[in-house]
């Protein structure tokens, strides 16, 4: 694989940055993920956290050196990410769990293959066109695919994240071949609620990755102004040529199979990867949820 690479995360007017982003890979696969920790939570980010490391670990653990199934691979993961925010949240008897949104891809074989949970967005830019986009999965996005009206609407107001007490929803999409030059991106909402679809393409088909992201990710700050969110970009070129290699660059040819290089902090793979049976995390969830009735309950 040869692929350009370029990430950048800043807090904006937050009081934290709960956003993560990172990437990990073989020398015949790759694993790009970016996690969004929801405000109104406690701990976003380690929600975010967790869901870096436990897809990292995982990927490590089965990329030998590709991925058998890579859709089943992002599904397993997102679920396995799910349970540990879960495991997280009843091992320290949290009254709220700590929620977050993903998105997810896996590019092997020339191909690219990804998943989202919430309305973190998953971008694909080919020859200066947008090629596709994840669909929010947020009540404004239904209200707008529905054709109706989307007045008075919240657009942060999702209906499914992970580690909420209530099994979350995902799409895990068809792959895409890739060709030579085709530019992907991995963005939390900060940066695509304040600057629109055409800009972000025209920006990321126009320069190189290294310069495109910072660019991005200033155009947003500026524009949403002291109230600004989170923002966190990943991006990359696919095939970029190696003679005209730019910051980011990536080669794998030389690794060996078992070789493995990851920007995400990850711990014991065993350990992260131990998922809770059903049983264990419908009981977590009911604790959880019963502990938060009776703080209902007394607060009434």
């Amino acid at each position: 694989m040869k692929f350009s690479v370029f990430q950048v995360s800043r807090k904006g007017g937050r009081e934290k940055n709960e956003d993560r982003m990172g990437y990990s890979y073989t020398r015949e696969a790759g694993l790009f993920v970016l996690a969004d920790g929801m405000g109104g939570h406690p701990e976003g980010e380690v929600a975010a956290q967790i869901t870096l490391q436990t897809m990292s670990s995982q990927f490590q653990r089965d990329a030998r050196p590709r991925v058998p199934d890579p859709s089943a691979f992002l599904a397993s993961g997102i679920m396995a990410a799910h349970h540990q925010i879960i495991r997280y949240a009843s091992e320290r008897a949290m009254l709220d769990t700590p929620r977050t949104t993903v998105v997810a891809a896996v590019i092997q074989a020339e191909e690219l293959h990804w998943a989202h949970c919430g309305d973190s967005r998953l971008y694909v830019m080919r020859e200066g066109e947008l090629i596709t986009r994840t669909r929010d999965h947020s009540y404004m996005e239904a209200q707008v695919r529905s054709g109706a009206t989307t007045e008075g609407i919240n657009r942060n107001v999702l209906f499914t994240c992970l580690g909420s007490t209530v099994r979350p929803m995902f799409e895990v999409a068809d792959p895409l071949r890739l060709r030579e030059g085709d530019r992907v991106m991995l963005c939390s909402d900060g940066l695509w609620g304040s600057i629109d679809d055409a800009q972000i393409v025209r920006t990321l088909s126009s320069l190189p990755v290294g310069d495109a992201v910072p660019s991005l990710v200033e155009m947003a700050l500026r524009k949403a102004g002291a109230r600004s969110d989170n923002v966190t970009v990943l991006a990359l070129e696919w095939e970029t040529p190696s003679e005209s290699a730019p910051t980011g660059f990536t080669e794998t040819e030389a690794m060996h199979d078992a070789g493995f290089e990851s920007t995400i902090q990850s711990d014991d793979i065993d350990a992260l990867v131990d998922e809770m049976d059903d049983d264990a995390i419908e009981r977590s969830i009911a604790e959880i949820n019963q502990a938060i009735q009776r703080t209902a309950t007394r607060r009434g």
